[in-house]
C-alpha cells in the first residue's frame, strides 16, 4: 500500500542544517514583490541589508528551500508527485528569525489524515539555533487517490468570514516575472516557470507559487496592521483555495480582533476567485 501511517509517524525525524544570510532574504522579499518604490523606507526595511529585518514567512524557504518536502520520501510514504497538492501551510515563531543564521531542523511526518478519495499529510520541520527554538512550520500536503487506507479522517473545519466589512482592505499586484524571481529562493517547479509544463497540468499560463501569495498577505498584514514591526507575529496559518496568475492583482481583506487578524485573499481580475482562506495572523 503507498501509504503506511503507522510506518510514516514511527520513523525518526530527518535532521538537516540550514544557514541563511541577508543575501537569501533580500531575494525572498524581493520575490514577494518588496521595493515599490524602491526608496520607500518602509520597504527599505525589506531589501537593504543596513535597514533589513526578516518578514516571518522567510521561514518556508530558509536555508534548504522545500526541502521540506522531502517528508514525502519517509518510511511508510510512497506517492506520485503528480498527485501531490499544497493544501495548507501554519508557522509559529518562538522568536524573530535573525537576518544571519544557522540551525538544525528536525523534520517529520506528524500526522496521515484519510480522507477518502485523498489522503493529508501533515510535515512538520521544528528548527532551532544556539539560543533554542526558532520556529516550527508544519506543512498539509493533499495527495489525491491515495485515501481509503482507513486511516482517521482528521480535521476539516472550515472558517467563517465576520459578518461585517473588513476593517481594511489592500490591493497588491503581481508582477509578470515574480514567480521567476520566487522560484530562485528554492521552489523550482516548472508549473510556475514552462508555459507547456502549466498546460499539461492544466492551466494556460504558468501560476503563482502558493507560497509567494502566504508571504504577500503576510506583509500586507504586518505593513498595515502591525506598523511594520516582523516581531510582532506569533503564529500565521492559511488554506490554499485557488490559484492566482502573475499579472494579476490579490484583494487582501483583513478582520482586526484582539491579538489576531482574520484575511481573505482573491483574484481582482477574475470576480474575486478565492486565493488563500481560513487565514490568521495571531500577534502581539
Amino acid at each position: 500500500m503507498p501509504i503506511d501511517a503507522a510506518k510514516a509517524l514511527a520513523a525518526e525525524p530527518r535532521r538537516s542544517e540550514i544557514a541563511w544570510d541577508h543575501k537569501d532574504i533580500q531575494l525572498y522579499h524581493l520575490g514577494l514583490g518588496a521595493g515599490r518604490p524602491a526608496t520607500d523606507p518602509d520597504e527599505l526595511r525589506y531589501t537593504l541589508e543596513s535597514k533589513l529585518h526578516v518578514l516571518p514567512s522567510f521561514a518556508t524557504v530558509a536555508g534548504a528551500g522545500m526541502a521540506m518536502l522531502g517528508g514525502l520520501g519517509a518510511p511508510g510514504i510512497e506517492v506520485n508527485l503528480a498527485a501531490v497538492l499544497h493544501g495548507g501551510h501554519s508557522i509559529e515563531l518562538h522568536r524573530p528569525i535573525p537576518v544571519k543564521g544557522s540551525a538544525t531542523s528536525r523534520s517529520k511526518v506528524a500526522a496521515v489524515y484519510d480522507k477518502g478519495k485523498a489522503a493529508v499529510i501533515v510535515l512538520r520541520s521544528e528548527v532551532a539555533d544556539a539560543d533554542g527554538p526558532l520556529w516550527t512550520s508544519d506543512a498539509q500536503i493533499f495527495v489525491r487517490g491515495e485515501g481509503g487506507f482507513g486511516g482517521e479522517r482528521g480535521p476539516s473545519e472550515r472558517m467563517g468570514l465576520p459578518e461585517r466589512e473588513p476593517d481594511r482592505t489592500e490591493e497588491r499586484p503581481i508582477r509578470e516575472e515574480q514567480a521567476l524571481l520566487y522560484r530562485l529562493s528554492g521552489d523550482w517547479n516548472p508549473l510556475h516557470a514552462d508555459p507547456e509544463f502549466a498546460k499539461l497540468a492544466g492551466f494556460d499560463r504558468p501560476i503563482l507559487h502558493g507560497l509567494c501569495s502566504y508571504g504577500m498577505t503576510l506583509k500586507a498584514v504586518v505593513d498595515t496592521v502591525l506598523g511594520g514591526d516582523v516581531s510582532r507575529v506569533r503564529s500565521y496559518r492559511t488554506r490554499f483555495a485557488g490559484i492566482v496568475f502573475p499579472g494579476e492583482t490579490l484583494r487582501i481583506r483583513m478582520w482586526q480582533e484582539p491579538g489576531r487578524v482574520q484575511v481573505a485573499v482573491s483574484a481582482v481580475e477574475r470576480d474575486d476567485a478565492p486565493v488563500l482562506a481560513d487565514t490568521v495572523v495571531e500577534h502581539a
